[in-house]
């Protein structure tokens, strides 16, 4: 079993909300616990002046991002938004401080959007990341060779770890003590902070999945019409026929225009309606099949664990809003 040393590197502007994450996780102490546990350093670019938070809070510390290369671990919590949604570079400051820790051996870990930075000091090259499921698409293109997956809570790649969006990076940093520490030790940790140990599933069931838009006239109405009829055993002929089209230049125009097959974008809809359906009412697993056109509940089972990364009973567990019919 093994602590060490926790380096959270600080920039300005950075988001509070995962901060506080590490910092709960990492920063009291819990000797009776584990002895000893983890020493916590948070560090930024202006040693002794701190950083600001994108609440204008200060956060203070006697320790710069030079402290990185000496830590066990490096954690990178979110960083500020302008990074990520308008591209503006990571400060320079902090990418060669990542590149140094790296090669000084320290376990490398991103939370949320974190994995920008890890990204750009070439620390994701030719390995599978995650970050929040929004910043997915921004992450694989500004970083072609790194694997990015949005549809998982966090990757464990040994030395590098990187966890999806918010809450994702409690999943991560309880992960982190796990594999140091014991089941045992993260079990009490998460039964303090009154949050499960281990969450099923991945973000994809997170994801808000939509009805693609298109100004395609002969498409557009088409898709509303699917989705109006999903419990119906339909066939790219019969979009096609709708659409007025051949069966082939259907689905290449489909292709075109929505950037996926009709069978799957069917089948993505009904995943999408049976999550719904587990969500407000009070269907049995039998009948969501039914109604969302899965079909069986085997069927519907093993779709909706391969879209969502989750049961259709667990995630009925944690997302219920209420019943009906």
């Amino acid at each position: 079993m093994t602590t060490g040393s926790v380096a959270v590197a600080l920039i300005d502007g950075m988001p509070l909300y995962e901060l506080g994450i590490v910092c709960e996780v990492f920063g009291p102490s819990r000797t009776d616990l584990a002895d000893p546990w983890y020493e916590l350093r948070l560090c930024a670019d202006r040693a002794g002046d701190g950083a600001r938070s994108e609440f204008g809070f200060t956060i203070g510390t006697r320790h710069g991002l030079d402290e990185l290369v000496r830590a066990d671990t490096v954690i990178v919590p979110a960083l500020p938004y302008v990074h990520v949604e308008t591209e503006q570079p990571v400060p320079q400051a902090l990418v060669e401080a990542l590149v140094e820790a790296g090669r000084a051996g320290a376990r490398m870990v991103s939370l949320c959007s974190g994995a920008f930075a890890l990204a750009a000091a070439g620390l994701l090259d030719g390995r599978r990341a995650a970050t929040h499921w929004m910043y997915a698409d921004a992450l694989a293109r500004r970083h072609p060779r790194v694997r990015v997956d949005a549809s998982v809570l966090y990757v464990d790649e040994g030395t590098v770890l990187t966890s999806a969006g918010r809450s994702a990076a409690l999943d991560l940093c309880l992960h982190l003590v796990r594999g140091d520490l014991g089941a045992d030790v993260a079990n009490q940790v998460a039964r303090r902070m009154v949050i499960p140990s281990h969450r099923p599933g991945g973000q994809a069931q997170f994801v808000d999945l939509a009805v693609p838009r298109t100004d395609d006239a002969g498409l557009g109405p088409v898709l509303h019409w699917a989705t109006t009829h999903l419990d119906r055993p339909l066939t790219v002929a019969d979009l096609a026929r709708r659409a007025r089209m051949s069966p082939r230049t259907f689905a290449r125009r489909f292709l075109a225009t929505t950037g996926t097959t009709p069978l799957r974008w069917l089948l993505g809809q009904r995943v999408s309606h049976a999550r719904h359906l587990l969500e407000s009412t009070d269907l049995t697993i039998d009948q969501v099949g039914v109604r969302s056109g899965l079909g069986s509940a085997a069927n519907l089972r093993r779709h909706f664990a391969a879209q969502v990364g989750a049961t259709p009973t667990e995630y009925r567990r944690a997302f219920r809003t209420g019943s009906g019919a």
